[in-house]
């Protein structure tokens, strides 16, 4: 057989292996959600009272450095992304998916081996036809091959699921990142949120122990009632429980940001930014629900899920015919060892192999009613995934468009029960009202206090989940080329480049499969 033969003989067969699968035509589902957001008054954009604009880019395009600009903050969020523990799951995960993809890849390939051995034996004279001991020696020096022909695409389904499972697992890496982006800011928000309301707590207390003091006075020279003692005492004693009770709030949530960055907070952090200052970007755009589809990794994971599932079925229907492999060695044997590799020591063997199936009690058609329960799974969570992007994006623009208008209002509210407990305490003092005023207006300004920290609080950790459900959180800097999904944070994005390792192997897998 010339060379021209065997090169037309592996061209057939090459082609004949590659042309066949089983796998159902992949067609992606319509997202089950409407073609634009809602509208009506709570969507209605307010003014903002931050100068910055996200200037018409999308979230996924606006760099989290860009989006916050408190550099404490900053600094945590960049801790976050190389210490926390999820995140190096995460990325362990993604790193052992593609050594299974490049398993189930090794599989389309024939495998090759060598050995060598050498053996001598002693027969007892008593055990020998010739009736004296022998010893004989055998020597072999042989390359051995097998492969399994992929007529019905088994192999490659396989192949190809490991890699669409190993493509979801990268997606749901990056989610991992810009969600922890967002929980370290949103943590980070809520965190100074106390340190406000414990300044107005104090204040409140300041204010009720003068109170107290100057009621105390009147009561001992005569000219004020126990009761209005006693009520003093207990705003007082309440104002101090409300004190204890920030205190305890304040530690639990730094303790819960030491959790998300996972290390202790640096003593050398920058200086932040107070509540009221923070000025996230509050006008980007939703642009359509249909760009969630390339924008969210979650969405992005559940597609990759349903094509593993997708290609699984072509492996289950594989299963229903032959499965043919080729095995065989080409090498030296030989009695002795000096003549192993002399001519004439040639020794080879081929063996093909067919396995069909003709009896499985119904386990076949079981697995394959398996694999197409499981898309028909993987399809409903793919819809689910897009219904709950729609719903979040939604929910967060009426929030968005409310929150200006509330702050304004409890603001300008909170303001005005500081005038009421002003005026209500110079009554009390001139003999005017009784204290039960000073105490109705002092309640009153503590509750429209803290009503506008948690409304303003509220309002900022609603844009910062804004920008995470609209894609945002995954490069560091505006204008940085975005990195591979299964890309390690550890490089922190400082380079404007991203890695191409991993990309490389995903089409190089792509390739090998299709």
């Amino acid at each position: 057989m010339n060379k021209l033969t065997l090169s037309a003989l592996a061209v057939a067969v090459v082609g004949l292996t590659s042309a066949c699968t089983l796998e159902p035509h992949y067609t992606q589902p319509a997202a089950p959600v409407s073609s634009t957001y809602p509208t009506g008054a709570a969507y209605d954009s307010q003014p903002t009272d931050g100068a910055r604009s996200a200037q018409g880019m999308a979230a996924a395009d606006i760099g989290w450095r860009d989006f916050f600009k408190d550099p404490r903050l900053q600094k945590l969020i960049e801790l976050a992304l190389q210490n926390n523990r999820d995140l190096r799951v995460s990325v362990l995960k993604v790193a052992q998916a593609r050594a299974q993809y490049r398993i189930e890849r090794a599989n389309l390939l024939p495998t090759l081996s060598a050995t060598g051995t050498g053996t001598r034996t002693r027969t007892p004279a008593d055990l020998s036809y010739s009736g004296r001991a022998t010893v004989s020696s055998d020597y072999e020096a042989a390359a051995g091959a097998s492969w399994e022909l992929d007529f019905f695409g088994k192999v490659r389904s396989l192949s190809n699921q490991a890699l669409h499972t190993y493509l979801s697992t990268a997606q749901a890496r990056k989610a991992a990142e810009i969600t922890l982006v967002s929980e370290v800011a949103d943590q980070y928000l809520t965190m100074i949120a106390y340190d406000d309301s414990l300044k107005v707590t104090k204040a409140t207390l300041d204010s009720a122990q003068k109170s107290y003091e100057l009621t105390r006075t009147e009561y001992d020279t005569g000219t004020g009632s126990e009761l209005d003692l006693r009520e003093a005492q207990g705003v007082m004693q309440q104002a101090h429980a409300n004190y204890e009770s920030q205190l305890r709030l304040r530690a639990q949530a730094e303790n819960a940001l030491v959790l998300l960055v996972g290390a202790p907070l640096p003593a050398d952090l920058p200086a932040g930014l107070p509540l009221d200052s923070q000025a996230l970007l509050a006008d980007i755009p939703a642009n359509l629900p249909s760009e969630l589809l390339t924008r969210r990794p979650d969405i992005l994971e559940a597609e990759e899920t349903l094509k593993a599932a997708n290609a699984n079925i072509g492996a289950a229907r594989a299963a229903f015919f032959p499965s043919i492999s080729l095995t065989g060695q080409f090498g030296y044997a030989s009695a002795s060892l000096g003549s192993l590799f002399k001519p004439g020591q040639l020794a080879w063997d081929f063996g093909p192999t067919i396995t069909m199936p003709i009896f499985e009690g119904g386990a076949n058609k079981a697995s394959l009613d398996v694999a197409k329960l499981e898309k028909d799974e993987d399809v409903a969570a793919y819809e689910k995934a897009i219904q709950t992007a729609f719903r979040e994006v939604a929910d967060g623009l009426a929030a968005r468009g409310t929150y200006d208008a509330q702050v304004s209002d409890l603001r300008s509210y909170a303001q005005t029960q500081q005038r009421r407990y002003s005026l209500s305490d110079l009554r009390y003092r001139n003999g005017v009202d009784s204290y039960l005023t000073v105490l109705s207006a002092q309640d009153d300004l503590y509750t429209a206090q803290q009503s506008l920290i948690s409304a303003n609080l509220d309002r900022l950790t609603n844009l910062v989940d804004l920008y995470q459900y609209l894609g945002g959180g995954w490069i560091a800097n505006t204008g940085d080329v975005p990195r591979n999904a299964d890309s390690d944070s550890s490089a922190m994005q400082t380079s404007k480049a991203p890695g191409k390792v991993s990309e490389k192997v995903s089409q190089a897998g792509a390739s090998a499969v299709h």
